[in-house]
Parts: structure tokens; C-alpha cells; sequence
């Protein structure tokens, strides 16, 4: 290495001799993860670490990516805060497609702490299912950021939409439409018509020079349709995830069914058609109608028939921290390992259009790392130092028998 001034030399860390697992390329003994400037750069056995780099000797732990929650709520459903903390839905609409996640985000959630301990280092946090069209989501790391803008992954992933129980209900009682499933697919349709319209009126004001007045809510449809944003389809039971089908082919957008409690009836269609399940939660009781087939074999399923899957825990529906938990019992009740980990890591990063920066230890990815006591789905295993972007901001600490977070003032350093 050069000699040059410390300001502008790459910080340099190796997570050397551990069992690597790299999820996207086969497992490595001893193997050596190699960071520069929050970004990896060499992962391998002759990996060649620079004089000065920072060490971290990893032998007889589990080295892996970050896993992805890719349904969650962290931060607009605040842990213990009551009311006052719950901003996941702006249930004064059935269509609030222009509302934005990021904008009622707050980063003191002990559900982001949770997080860490869990091994996540992104999650996609999404408003709420009780409007037919409930907003835009954002996909962030848990930590780091002095504000939530600090740390966006991206701002231009999907949009949360919900089929079923969950609008009927919140609509229903307000004796105004949608009160059936006819009424929540006539809302989507007639959403999905009306910013067609929008779309061309708008281009067409374009090409002629013309002033337009832009619309938030028909302006985000308009991205969905234009293939920019996917659409995130909350739905449990096999006729409404038919109907997200139906109403996907109808205007042409891509469709990530979340949830998906009945997807396995439909599995080899999905299958088919190439639309991928964010499934789960799982450890959770039948607490409606929709859920009184769920089933944890039902995600083996629809692995099994070739569908791409991912698992949530919809927190803080489950704790955030149990991600890890759900995959494990998903592989006692049948799910390959490999699967299992890939629900975790690089399949939710390929759903939603994250997989350039995040889901797998591979160079050029975001240095987001884990250093698991034992293997990760061994209840017994704990995540013992968590990295984001290179930078250490979680450590298990053996003595006190806890989690340490950086200190929440480290985001307000230089």
C-alpha cells in the first residue's frame, strides 16, 4: 500500500478464517471476506490482506450477508409505543398510493436494535394493509444514519397494496366502499384505469410543451405501470391471490404476492408465471378467517414447485429478531437449508430489485456482514458482530450476556 495521508487511505477490514458462507457461490473453511471503503472486495481462501487493514478473527464462527426482512413495518409500528408510534396506515382513503414509508420512519425504534440481534441489516418497511392501496415502501439498513435518509438502499422499490379481509373490514365498518372483495378489486381497477389515462394526458402535455398538473397518487401508478415500482399484493386466501393474477395481467405490472398463506394451492401457476412470495409470518395463531390454513409447510411447498420465495416476519407482527427462527422451523418441516438461507438473503434482494447492492457476501455488494456464533439456523447460534457497510454496529458482549449497539450519538460524528 501507498504511503498517503490517513484521510484518504480505503478503510481496510478482513473477517479472516471463518466458515464463510457467501449464499450466492458455495460455502468457504476458513475462508477470509475482504472490505474497502464499506464494500467487499475479495472473498476466498488466498485472500490477501493489506498491512494496516483492521482483523477480525472469525475461526470456529459462521461468516454470512446480512439478512433481508423484506415485509416489515420497523419504525412506522413503533415497539411499545402505543398509538403514538403507529403510522402504518393513513386508513382515511382506499387509494393512498402517493403516501410515502420513508416519511414517517423514526430510527430510535428498539425494533431497529432488534434487528441487529437478529443478523438483518435491511429491511423494506411498508405502510400497512388496511387501504386497498396503502403507499410506497423504502428499503434501508438498520443502522447507521443520522436520519432515515442516511440510510436508503432505495426509494424506488414497490408499492403496498392489500386484497381481502384486512380493507373489506377497516372500509366496511365506515359504510363506505369497498366493503366486499368486488368493491376492493373495482378500486384497483378503476385506480389502474384512471392513471393510464393520467400517463397519457401527462406525456402527451409533454411532448407538446404543455404545463401539467402532476398527481402524487396517479403518478406513482403510472410508475407501477411503467414497470418502475413492483407491486407488493397483501393477500392470504388462493381466490384473492387469483384475483392479483387477474388484475396484474389486466394492467401489466410485476407482482410480488406477500404472504401467500394459501399460495401453495396455486404454487405450480406461480410457479408458472414466475411471481415470487415474500411468505410468513409464520409463528403466528389463525387470528381471521383468511389464516385458517396456515401452515409452515405451505412455504415448502411452494418452494418445492419452483417458486421464488422470501420469509417475513411482518414485524413487529412477529419479532424481528425470529426472522431467523422462522427459516429454521421452515427446514424442520421440510425446507432444503440452502433454500431456507436464500429465503433470507439473495431471494428477497432479487424481488425487489436490491440484488446489485445487497443478499449475498459477494465483491462489489454492500459490506454487509455477519459473524454467527455456530450456524445461523441452530437456535442455539447467536449473531455475535454485525457490520454494515464495514463499519461495526452491533457486538454480542459475552460478559454482560447482551447486544451492544454503536452508540446512537456515533451517527452525529464526523
Amino acid at each position: 500500500m501507498t504511503h498517503e495521508n490517513n484521510s484518504t487511505r480505503p478503510r481496510v477490514t478482513a473477517i479472516r478464517g471463518g466458515y464463510v458462507v457467501p449464499v450466492a457461490s458455495a460455502p468457504v473453511e476458513g475462508g477470509t471476506v475482504l472490505i474497502e471503503d464499506g464494500v467487499i472486495t475479495a472473498v476466498g481462501l488466498d485472500v490477501v490482506v493489506p498491512e494496516g487493514a483492521r482483523v477480525i478473527e472469525a475461526e470456529g464462527r459462521w461468516v454470512l450477508p446480512g439478512f433481508v426482512e423484506a415485509h416489515g413495518h420497523v419504525g412506522i409500528h413503533e415497539e411499545a409505543n402505543g398509538p403514538a408510534g403507529n403510522d402504518t396506515n393513513e386508513m382515511t382513503d382506499p387509494n393512498t398510493a402517493g403516501v410515502r414509508a420513508i416519511d414517517a420512519i423514526d430510527i430510535e425504534d428498539e425494533g431497529f436494535r432488534d434487528a441487529l440481534s437478529g443478523g438483518i441489516t435491511s429491511i423494506v418497511v411498508k405502510p400497512g394493509s388496511g387501504n386497498v392501496i396503502g403507499g410506497q415502501t423504502v428499503a434501508i439498513k438498520t443502522w447507521g444514519g443520522r436520519t432515515i435518509d442516511e440510510q436508503v438502499i432505495s426509494d424506488a422499490v414497490s408499492v403496498k397494496s392489500a386484497l381481502g379481509e384486512n380493507p373489506k373490514r377497516v372500509y366496511g365498518s365506515k359504510d363506505k366502499m369497498p366493503s366486499t372483495r368486488l368493491g376492493v378489486a373495482y378500486v384497483l381497477r378503476q385506480a389502474f384505469e384512471n392513471a393510464r389515462f393520467y400517463r397519457a394526458q401527462r406525456d402527451h402535455a409533454a411532448s407538446k410543451g404543455e404545463p401539467f398538473k402532476r398527481d402524487l397518487q396517479l403518478e406513482t401508478l403510472a410508475r407501477v405501470l411503467d414497470g418502475e415500482l413492483a407491486w407488493d399484493q397483501h393477500t392470504h386466501r388462493h381466490d384473492d391471490i387469483a384475483t392479483a393474477i387477474r388484475l396484474a395481467d389486466e394492467f401489466g405490472y410485476r407482482l410480488v404476492v406477500n404472504h401467500g398463506t394459501e399460495g401453495h394451492k396455486l404454487a405450480d401457476v406461480l410457479a408458472e408465471r414466475d411471481i415470487p412470495v415474500i411468505f410468513g409470518p409464520m409463528i403466528t395463531s389463525r387470528s381471521k378467517v383468511e389464516l385458517k390454513d396456515r401452515a409452515i409447510t405451505n412455504l415448502v411447498a411452494l418452494a418445492e414447485a419452483g417458486v421464488l420465495v422470501a420469509i417475513t416476519t411482518d414485524a413487529p407482527v412477529v419479532p424481528i429478531n425470529f426472522l431467523v427462527h422462522q427459516a429454521t422451523l421452515a427446514v424442520k418441516d421440510g425446507l432444503s437449508r440452502d433454500v431456507a438461507l436464500e429465503a433470507l438473503t439473495v431471494n428477497p434482494s432479487r424481488i425487489l430489485g436490491l440484488d446489485a447492492r445487497i443478499g449475498s457476501l459477494t465483491p462489489g455488494l454492500d459490506a454487509d456482514v455477519v459473524i454467527w456464533s455456530g450456524d445461523p439456523l441452530d437456535v442455539a447460534s447467536r449473531a455475535e458482530h454485525v457490520l454494515i457497510a464495514g463499519e461495526t454496529v452491533y457486538e454480542w458482549d459475552d460478559v454482560a450476556h447482551r447486544g451492544v449497539t454503536s452508540d446512537r450519538l456515533a451517527r452525529f460524528a464526523s
